[in-house]
């Protein structure tokens, strides 16, 4: 059966005998709604320009692998798996950065 997509829908939800006006009021109720803030979160954002000098790192940095390898061109430690060869200069490139 054909059909046509250009015709008026019918939701069977009643929403098509709304009025204008009361469409315009509920948008205007939303608008007004204040915002909800979670505090816990918003206790470890930081924000630009703070104080970090009493800050410690936390991250246990791991040395590079044998069987890995640092990208001259994007910088981020691949495996050899990922090694497409050499640039101009001998410098190591990933097949990310070689295509």
């Amino acid at each position: 059966m054909a059909t046509d997509y250009d015709a008026p829908r019918d939701t069977g939800d009643g929403s098509s005998d709304d009025s204008i006006e009361e469409l315009k009021s509920q948008r205007e109720d939303k608008k007004g709604s204040a915002v909800d803030i979670d505090a816990e979160a918003a206790e470890g954002l930081e924000l630009p320009g703070a104080d970090l000098s009493g800050e410690e790192l936390t991250v246990r940095v791991v040395p590079l692998q044998q069987d890995e390898f640092t990208c001259m061109t994007c910088f981020l430690v691949h495996h050899r798996a990922q090694l497409a060869g050499e640039d101009g200069n001998g410098q190591p490139i990933c097949r990310d950065c070689a295509s």
